[in-house]
């Protein structure tokens, strides 16, 4: 079993930048049924990632705890993510 959840995102507000507070996640494009295949993204030593798929752009953001993002609202809770 995995020690960690990896966060899952969802652009629904279709907007171009996402920030974030983790560096490794996946992109699911928007909530389901809207939502593309979940990919799994790693910015390792950089600190954006654009999700090929939809085309939005994770940047990293220190200040920002594991559980936020700017705008805020894109972190899909684990029991709403479909796999």
């Amino acid at each position: 079993m995995a020690a960690s959840v990896v966060p899952h995102y969802a652009n629904d507000q279709g907007v171009e930048k996402i920030y974030v507070g983790v560096k490794e996640f996946q992109c699911m494009g928007a909530r389901p049924p809207y939502d593309h295949p979940h990919v799994f993204l790693d910015m390792g030593a950089d600190s954006q990632a654009l999700c090929p798929y939809c085309s939005t752009l994770y940047v990293h953001d220190a200040r920002l705890q594991p559980d936020q993002t700017d705008p805020s609202g894109c972190l899909v809770g684990p029991e709403k993510v479909a796999t």
